[in-house]
């Protein structure tokens, strides 16, 4: 079990992440995401544990994943709109180039929509609603051979048998893909969808949006947890006022220490 799950997170790792060859990675940039991400899943954690929830647990849960995929929706149309602006102000050769470099971002979309549709088919056949035992039972498996009765009788056993290990195969099939749809999703949004394969200012400009947006819908929801007004606040506000704050900081850092800049990025430093 241990060395699937590693497979499958090293395999989401690769698909979610900005792999470009002269992508510059800088090590305090990548560990200071990381410590962001792990912060903000220990305080939901705590915030959860500490406080009664107003809802039940099913519905929480699914108030989360339907928050990630709000948040995909978001990142995904400012992002389109960000990098479509970014690539037409720069100049040429430089348009053409990041225009080339949309492979990885439209990749790791593609492989969340392949999962999520992966995820709902097999939900539709654990259902009933694509085959059923009804469908199958039409036919004869032995094809009378072994006469009406006997083949009658061997038929529905194997279509006992087909059903049950279809059955397993999908669940199987189902878990596999729910745990690598959410785990490249929330790898994907912890990286801008893979955007600094484009440029690595792109994550930097992106992100504040992203969680800002997010922060103006949670004002309008009922709050998950019977928490005091400050806390929830504080709670609320931690998020985007750190990813900010660390996205002023990156591009400071990439000035500073790379020589990146917006004028340099769109080519007109000249």
């Amino acid at each position: 079990m241990g060395e699937i799950l590693g497979i499958l997170t090293g395999g989401a790792v690769a698909l979610a992440v900005p792999s470009r060859p002269d992508l510059i990675k800088d090590p305090v940039i990548s560990w200071l995401q990381r410590a962001r991400t792990v912060l903000g899943l220990l305080a939901s954690v705590w915030l959860v544990m500490a406080y009664p929830l107003r809802k039940g647990r099913e519905e929480f849960v699914l108030d989360k994943l339907e928050n990630l995929v709000v948040g995909c929706g978001i990142l995904l149309g400012a992002g389109a709109v960000g990098i479509t602006l970014f690539i037409l102000a720069a100049r040429s050769p430089l348009g053409g180039v990041y225009a080339r470099r949309l492979v990885g971002p439209l990749t790791v979309i593609g492989v969340i929509v392949l999962g999520v549709g992966l995820c709902w088919l097999m939900v539709l056949v654990l259902r009933g609603e694509i085959i059923s035992s009804d469908d199958i039972g039409r036919y004869d498996l032995t094809f009378g051979f072994f006469g009406e009765t006997v083949g009658t009788m061997i038929t529905g056993l194997a279509i006992m048998a087909l059903l049950v290990l279809g059955a397993i195969g999908c669940v199987v099939v189902l878990l596999i893909s729910i745990f690598t749809t959410l785990l490249v999703t929330f790898m994907a949004l912890n990286s801008c969808f893979r955007t600094a394969d484009v440029h690595e200012l792109l994550p930097a400009l992106l992100s504040p949006l992203l969680v800002w947006s997010l922060f103006a819908l949670s004002l309008g929801d009922t709050h998950d947890v019977a928490a005091p007004p400050a806390v929830l606040y504080s709670f609320l506000l931690g998020g985007p006022l750190t990813v900010t704050v660390l996205s002023v900081w990156e591009i400071r850092r990439l000035r500073r220490r790379y020589g990146i800049t917006l004028r340099t990025a769109l080519g007109r430093d000249r």
